[in-house]
């Protein structure tokens, strides 16, 4: 996808999250299954109530054409590019974010064609079992009578959005940037799960540090920060979108109602931000504190090994000196004890007395060689 930097000019009252870097992490866009319906819900709505709901973008079309000052809400699933350019050419859509829809893989932005308003969201639940934060993506584009929603991955479900929204007529009749407030709203207050998903893992690798020293809890924290730095790409890049949005919402004269609920949600998006980056900042530290208690049991563990080779050593010594002070009486002992029959000292009347005396001797004075080199 063509990457462009467009500059971004304030735009009705849009609600979104932290800014993304472009290096966020992105869903993998699959094309749509085979007889699956991209459309998810199309309706026609004037004055907040639902007037009609067509089956296809030709019926929207026309119900739209046909409606009294009437607002269509059509959400897509994975469209194709022919729907896509229909929609393009029906809306007045500009081919850079229609190609931007297509393609995905987008960090969170919000750009102004003429009168049309693009926004990309990233949305995030936390899995409980691999312990990961899954992302999705959502392009929203906002006329002056229509929303039009593009998913490419199952998160966000904005299927209770459009309920929350009917169920508030007066709400939904404020137009389609009401919409966009949901929207947003719905995609922040999704965050909070993970927040939490993710302050307790930081919890249970604290307990791994400290209490088990457990080998894993190394790749353990380099693999969550890891996720920690996507969600940051993921709501970063929001706080930017919310700031324009509410930058322009006087002068394309947003409902101060609306104007109070963006910034309701940008306070909400402020928190997770604040959370995330000390998520950042702990895990940095406990990584720190891992390494040092780990190389602190590895001092440990060779100050014990040294100690216990010393200790052999002293005992080696020991043994070795010992088996010197035996060793010459047995020398002396073995050699007088071949009964050669040429050995004059074995007719000696002195002979037995001397040999006994020669093994006392110098058993004794090895023993005060070696005590004196500190052997014994």
């Amino acid at each position: 996808m063509a990457q462009r930097r467009l500059r971004v000019m304030p735009m009705p009252f849009v609600n979104r999250r932290t800014p993304v870097p472009s290096t966020a992490p992105t869903p993998v866009q699959q094309p749509a299954r085979p007889g699956r319906r991209t459309i998810v819900d199309s309706a026609i709505y004037e004055n907040g109530i639902r007037v009609a709901s067509p089956g296809s973008l030709a019926e929207t079309f026309r119900a739209l054409h046909s409606s009294n000052g009437g607002m269509a809400w059509i959400g897509l699933y994975r469209p194709s590019e022919a729907e896509l350019h229909s929609l393009a050419d029906e809306f007045d859509l500009h081919e850079l974010a229609v190609e931007d829809a297509i393609s995905a893989h987008q960090r969170p932005k919000l750009e102004r064609y003429d009168d049309v308003l693009f926004v990309v969201l990233r949305a995030a639940d936390y899995l409980d079992v691999p312990e990961e934060v899954a992302f999705g993506e959502l392009h929203v584009f906002i006329g002056r009578n229509f929303v039009i929603t593009v998913r490419h991955s199952e998160s966000p479900d904005l299927s209770h959005v459009r309920r929350r929204m009917e169920a508030d007529p007066e709400l939904l009749a404020m137009g389609p940037e009401s919409v966009l407030y949901a929207i947003i709203d719905t995609v922040v207050d999704e965050y909070a799960p993970v927040v939490a998903g993710l302050a307790n893992d930081i919890d249970e690798i604290e307990t791994q540090v400290f209490d088990r020293l457990d080998s894993n809890v190394s790749r353990r924290i380099y693999e969550l920060s890891s996720e920690v730095i996507d969600f940051q790409r993921a709501t970063h890049p929001l706080a930017t979108v919310v700031e324009a949005l509410q930058q322009g919402s006087e002068k394309y004269e947003v409902e101060e109602e609306l104007q109070r609920k963006l910034r309701d949600v940008a306070d909400h998006l402020t928190v997770v931000n604040e959370r995330v980056d000390g998520f950042r900042s702990m895990l940095r530290d406990i990584l720190t504190v891992n390494a040092t208690l780990v190389t602190e049991r590895q001092n440990a563990r060779m100050a014990q090994l040294s100690e216990l080779g010393h200790k052999q050593g002293e005992d080696t010594k020991k043994i070795s000196a010992w088996a010197a002070i035996l060793f010459t009486p047995s020398l002396i002992a073995s050699i007088y004890g071949m009964n050669f029959s040429h050995m004059p000292e074995l007719h000696w009347v002195w002979g037995y007395p001397f040999a006994v005396f020669l093994m006392v001797v110098l058993a004794v004075l090895l023993w005060f060689i070696f005590r004196k080199q500190n052997w014994l």
